[in-house]
């Protein structure tokens, strides 16, 4: 598991990456909002744990800028900030999670093994766009009434894209998961990637829609 830590306090971070990779995790740390983002948005990350009060980007700021890109990582906000409208607008912005300073180390570990745990269960639950049917991270789809098993980078895009079925998915989350499947994908392997799922797809009255700038979106013919 790869774990992202975005915390202005020196000193803090290092405790915090020191603590979390003695627990068996992999841990980047970040001090500045903006590196914050982009490494998010570039690096396919199993949880990401955030100071609201960063310099360059705030917290709060991050996590609405990943869900307006479509992505899904779990979010815990580590803050100061404790009174009841910033733990509402962090979890309205899209975190998953709060935990305020001062706080004890083991409670720390026991709400990001509950992320975890909480995201790898909704990896095993069935997704379902008209007539799709999938189970994320098992390869095997059912459209209508065929079954069909897709290549790692096709069912990596499409999974991507029914998880946030109806809503715009980053370029750059689609690559990131792509690059799970095999090697850091290119502009044009996304392209053919894409090109391909749609010609699978559309006899199926699903289209994969390409949003120029923002990213793609899966859609029934119902929505289009």
């Amino acid at each position: 598991m790869r774990l992202l830590i975005a915390e202005d306090d020196a000193d803090l971070r290092q405790v915090l990456t020191e603590l979390l990779a003695q627990s068996g995790y992999e841990v980047d740390g970040r001090g500045n909002g903006r590196e914050a983002l982009e490494a998010l948005l570039a690096t396919p990350y199993d949880l990401g744990i955030i100071d609201l009060g960063l310099p360059g980007v705030s917290g709060l700021e991050i996590v609405r800028a990943l869900r307006a890109r479509g992505s899904t990582v779990p979010i815990l906000i580590v803050t100061a900030r404790d009174s009841l409208n910033d733990r509402v607008g962090g979890l309205d912005a899209g975190a998953d999670d709060y935990i305020v300073k001062p706080f004890d180390l083991p409670e720390l570990r026991a709400r990001v093994r509950a992320l975890l745990r909480r995201q790898h269960a909704m990896a095993g639950s069935e997704l379902r766009v008209g007539p799709l049917t999938l189970r994320p991270g098992e390869p095997r789809i059912t459209l209508g009434d065929a079954t069909i098993d897709l290549p790692a980078g096709e069912f990596a895009l499409l999974e991507a894209l029914a998880m946030r079925a109806g809503h715009v998915v980053s370029r750059a989350h689609i690559a990131s998961r792509l690059t799970r499947s095999g090697d850091p994908p290119s502009d044009t392997a996304i392209e053919i990637c894409v090109h391909r799922l749609r010609r699978r797809l559309e006899p199926h009255g699903l289209k994969v829609r390409t949003l120029r700038g923002f990213g793609y979106l899966l859609e029934t013919a119902a929505d289009a």
